[in-house]
């Protein structure tokens, strides 16, 4: 099993147990160890019952529970909890905003066993006659339940690309000679996938239907003729939008050695996959204005990165170190500032004792350094979360919204905009707040929030957590229209957390962002010049 499957198994162990009003820090314990696992990411593979209890933060009882899952797939617990309780209110626990209390409330009161019946229960006004459930509630978990169904076939380019580029060498192994490639939504690498399309110039003759199982969606192959693969691949990737404008049905022969080759014979500049979804980007090839698109080896430092301060996993030298061995120049710390008490945001004290570290470690480090920065909660009016004689102390502040979401779009904008006009805020944290296929985030008006970075001089993040990428792509190029730089973060809880870069840097390859335009590609000595700005 994955750190993953582990962790879903212990949380969904803590909710069942919860739900069948088990003792209430048994629950806890099951909870935080799913909590603290998320975020650690650690490789329980072949590892020993002494190996794992000796992990920072896990107990001998959930040891037990993790190298019996690691064996069988399953805990004795967990497979009792699961017959006793009907697979449909099992689904019904992951309906955000429905806890395991409440979901036994809708099971135990009003006998629904499925998310269907539950919809359904929504729109018969039925959840209003149980206590704690007012007509809010109700209304939100309808547009909730909607929301999952809409999405229940996707998933996040991370998890899927992992499994199809070992998929495609695991083919290769067995067919080294056959040319082979992921095509459409992959080879685009769009944010979240609900296709798998592999293009291939012979026929498959690989075993892999073991491995394919392991796959969440259908892997279509495409075979052509090996003299045909490039004008495949071309046709393959783009939308048919993009093809349209490229004019693509022109081309009469199917006979390629490169992609190149074929924008050529359109008369258009080359367009790199990522962009070739059928909005400006052929209109731009015409003129040969498409820029040259940021690449992951011009990033100079990581900003925005949790510690054990905060509710990160590694200490702040652990973290540190890491990002110095990666080859980075710089590293920003932000950890939760004090409101943000669920992730054990920093008080002012431990926000000093911080910093006297940070100094600390700075003296024993040559040619790198760690800035002092803060992830500062942008409060319901839209301030900061320190006074100003604390603001002042950080070498930068990325602000954040952590709460109260349910805002109108001009509640969440004027919020924002807000903290922009703050002196003290460098740069605009995950501005709409999304998870991908979890959560839409709030609505705020992108033109006005970015106008107001523009005029403020703050940078926007472009949230590299895979299940974030916000902002969105898509607003990227208005964003360097108006001269705002873009910061991509990782928002790491971890050291591995570091390596979602790569996923912020494929989003904002979509957007068109170059390196002169990215807040983390400059020096460090460029980078200290502009958050004094």
């Amino acid at each position: 099993m994955s750190n993953d499957d582990i962790c879903d198994a212990l949380e969904l162990s803590g909710k069942l147990l919860e739900l069948h009003g088990e003792n209430v820090f048994k629950v806890r314990a099951m909870t935080n160890a799913a909590y603290k696992l998320s975020k650690l990411r650690y490789d329980f593979e072949e590892k020993t019952l002494k190996e794992i209890e000796a992990v920072e933060g896990i107990g001998k009882g959930i040891a037990g529970k993790i190298f019996e899952l690691m064996q069988t797939g399953t805990t004795t617990e967990l497979t009792e909890l699961m017959e006793k309780t009907p697979a449909g209110v099992i689904q019904m626990l992951g309906v955000k905003g429905l806890g395991p209390k409440k979901v036994g409330l809708l099971w135990r009161e009003l006998n629904l066993e499925s998310v269907g019946e539950l919809l359904y229960a929504c729109n018969e006004n039925r959840l209003i006659t149980i206590k704690g459930f007012g007509a809010k509630t109700q209304e939100s978990v309808k547009q909730n339940i909607e929301f999952k169904l809409a999405h229940a076939q996707m998933h996040h380019y991370a998890s899927i690309e992992i499994l199809v580029k070992k998929l495609i060498d695991l083919i290769s192994e067995q067919q080294p000679q056959t040319e082979i490639m992921a095509v459409g939504q992959l080879r685009r690498k769009c944010e979240v996938i609900d296709e798998i399309e592999i293009l291939m110039d012979a026929e498959k003759t690989a075993d892999t239907a073991e491995f394919e199982a392991q796959i969440p969606i259908k892997v279509n192959y495409i075979i052509c003729k090996p003299e045909e693969f490039h004008y495949y691949l071309f046709d393959l990737t783009g939308t048919p939008e993009h093809k349209e404008k490229a004019d693509f049905e022109s081309i009469s022969e199917k006979h390629f050695t490169d992609e190149e080759e074929i924008y050529a014979q359109l008369n258009l500049q080359y367009i790199e996959p990522e962009l070739r979804e059928g909005l400006n980007e052929v209109d731009l090839a015409k003129e040969n204005n498409i820029p040259e698109l940021i690449e992951f080896g011009d990033l100079k430092g990581i900003l925005h990165n949790h510690s054990l301060y905060s509710d990160g996993v590694h200490s702040l030298k652990e973290m540190a170190d890491y990002c110095k061995e990666l080859g980075y120049q710089y590293f920003g710390i932000c950890d939760h500032s004090k409101t943000a008490v669920y992730a054990q945001g920093l008080t002012i004290e431990s926000v000093l004792i911080q910093q006297k570290e940070i100094d600390k470690l700075n003296a024993s480090y040559t040619d790198f350094k760690i800035l002092k920065g803060i992830e500062s909660d942008i409060l319901s009016d839209g301030s900061l979360d320190y006074p100003e004689e604390i603001l002042k102390t950080f070498d930068f502040i990325v602000a954040s919204i952590h709460s109260n979401f349910k805002m109108s779009e001009e509640q969440a904008t004027k919020r924002l905009i807000k903290a922009i006009e703050n002196p003290y805020t460098s740069i605009l944290g995950h501005p709409t707040g999304r998870l991908l296929l979890a959560r839409p985030g709030y609505p705020i008006n992108h033109k006005k929030v970015i106008d107001a970075c523009a005029a403020n001089k703050v940078h926007m993040e472009l949230n590299a957590h895979p299940y974030r990428l916000d902002i969105d792509w898509r607003w990227i190029q208005y964003c360097l229209e108006k001269n705002v730089m873009i910061s991509i973060n990782p928002d790491a809880h971890h050291k591995e957390g570091f390596h979602d870069m790569y996923y912020g840097v494929c989003a904002a390859r979509k957007g068109m962002l170059t390196k002169e335009m990215c807040l983390n590609a400059l020096s460090l000595s460029e980078l200290i010049l502009a958050f004094r700005k």
